[in-house]
């Protein structure tokens, strides 16, 4: 382990900017309380649409948009696996286009016969895959997993890693590069704080990824001062060679909080929301730290200081490019509150006040963001549902710093018949070329941009199967993803 000084940077993030226009429709139950409503996750698939994954008793329930409604839930474990669920912790949830990862703890967890497993979706949820194992790790213990997704859309997923004796709680690293057929050994995520440092470990994590850049987020535990802290890796989670303080309160407690810390990347940058107790009472915070200086920054109230607001706490952040929302669950005078603040572009700072979407028995929530609209769902305790709230926002014109194109996707993939590719981009046409792994070219074509938007398919019914290059590329400019065919 290593150990790394990091320098205070206080950022004055907070800007007096109103809240930008959200046109919000009317919350709805996904499903009805008799599929359960516990620590509910949210992504979209390749058009948009949200799915939402949650816990009732140790079950996994799923359900997604239809274009005019959730379908019905459905149970997503095999009745041979019980899952670890709760309110402040459970499955997780990743998108890459049409293709979904879900990973889940079984229980008990004490046991080192109770893996980490993942399922997987090519379509977009209308099919899952049997559960396979992540954590191949011998007699050690595990919990917590947590999902994202590389460039091309395999898995990497983070989770907590114990000894035998439930002992040397840290966090570590797995990655697929087959899309969840395999993965690779797990490596050592955290450790940055002190030498004799453990990790939290009734704290949840978050894994989040953006390009080549990767952290792992955790609340650190050095001798009870219990700060959140990153893992930063540079290639994708295959190393981690340093580690930052994103939280900088110093906050001394004795007892696990049982709350852990959210983030995003963006460019240079990991914007992070976490809780923190530090002042006398519980706040939740947000942070911004370069990854290229590695200089973890003290993070400043989410919301303007007011005798009113009293605990705050399971704050998480979303974004689409630079709009970014972040939502949380807090008290005020004693009520309940989901308040949500949201910026058409991070770099300019956040509102200085919030806007409140739900009262009542909110207890955990989660959020994610398309190119138009905000999705939103959360555990209500008081009507034993999953509640879902969709606004509608505006999209300011991207700035693209050099980027062919911005939110390119690929579906189905792994595909055995063709792959649809879409994304947004600046210039008039595009060349596309797909290759073998002998570097073969077997496909190329002109891809024509209409009003900055592009939609293709390649029909891969006569090729073999295996792993295949798609370059995209115009002049000087060239990106390129990894696809499938089954």
């Amino acid at each position: 382990m290593r150990k790394v000084l990091a320098v205070l940077m206080v950022f004055l993030f907070f800007t007096s900017q109103a809240i930008s226009q959200i046109d919000w429709e009317a919350t709805i139950d996904v499903a009805s309380s008799s599929f359960g409503n516990i620590h509910p996750r949210i992504v979209t698939d390749a058009s948009g649409n949200p799915i939402v994954i949650w816990g009732k008793s140790n079950n996994l329930l799923f359900s997604r948009w239809n274009g005019t409604g959730f379908t019905n839930a459905i149970t997503l474990n095999p009745d041979t696996i019980s899952i670890a669920v709760a309110s402040w912790m459970g499955p997780d949830i990743a998108a890459h286009g049409d293709t979904i990862y879900i990973v889940f703890k079984q229980t008990p967890e004490s046991s080192n016969a109770s893996p980490i497993w993942c399922i997987r979706s090519f379509d977009g949820g209308l099919s899952f895959s049997s559960p396979f194992q992540v954590d191949n790790i011998d007699n050690n213990f595990s919990r917590f997993p947590s999902v994202t997704t590389d460039p091309d859309g395999n898995p990497i997923i983070g989770f907590m890693k114990f000894d035998s004796t439930f002992s040397n709680p840290r966090w570590v690293v797995t990655k697929s590069i087959d899309f969840g057929n395999s993965f690779l050994p797990d490596v050592l995520a955290s450790g940055w704080s002190n030498s004799n440092s453990e990790v939290c470990d009734c704290c949840p994590g978050t894994i989040t990824s953006a390009g080549n850049n990767l952290a792992m987020l955790y609340r650190d535990n050095d001798n009870n001062i219990r700060d959140s802290w990153a893992g930063i890796s540079n290639d994708l989670g295959s190393t981690f060679n340093t580690g930052m303080n994103i939280d900088q309160h110093s906050w001394m407690i004795s007892a696990c909080p049982s709350s852990g810390p959210d983030g995003i990347i963006l460019g240079d940058t990991l914007y992070a929301t976490y809780m923190s107790g530090a002042s006398g009472v519980v706040k939740v915070y947000f942070s911004k730290s370069s990854l290229s200086e590695m200089t973890g920054s003290a993070g400043n109230l989410l919301s303007e200081s007011s005798p009113a607001i009293g605990v705050q706490n399971f704050p998480r952040i979303s974004n689409k490019g630079k709009a970014v929302a972040l939502a949380w669950k807090q008290f005020v005078n004693g009520e309940i509150q989901l308040p949500i603040l949201f910026t058409e572009d991070i770099t300019t700072g956040l509102p200085s006040t919030f806007e409140t979407i739900a009262f009542g028995g909110v207890s955990n929530l989660d959020l994610v963001l398309s190119s138009e609209n905000i999705y939103i769902v959360w555990q209500d305790d008081n009507s034993g549902t999953v509640k879902f709230r969709s606004g509608t926002y505006s999209m300011p014109t991207l700035i693209r710093d050099n980027i062919l194109v911005d939110d390119l996707i690929s579906y189905p993939n792994p595909s055995a018949k063709a792959w649809t590719i879409e994304g947004s981009a600046a210039y008039p046409n595009l060349i596309i070329e797909l290759y073998n792994t002998q570097g073969v070219l077997v496909y190329s074509s002109l891809i024509e941009i209409n009003n900055g938007y592009f939609l293709h398919e390649i029909d891969n019914s006569n090729l073999i199967s295996g792993i295949y290059v798609l370059k995209l590329g115009h002049n000087n400019y060239q990106q390129s993803i990894k696809l499938l065919k089954r």
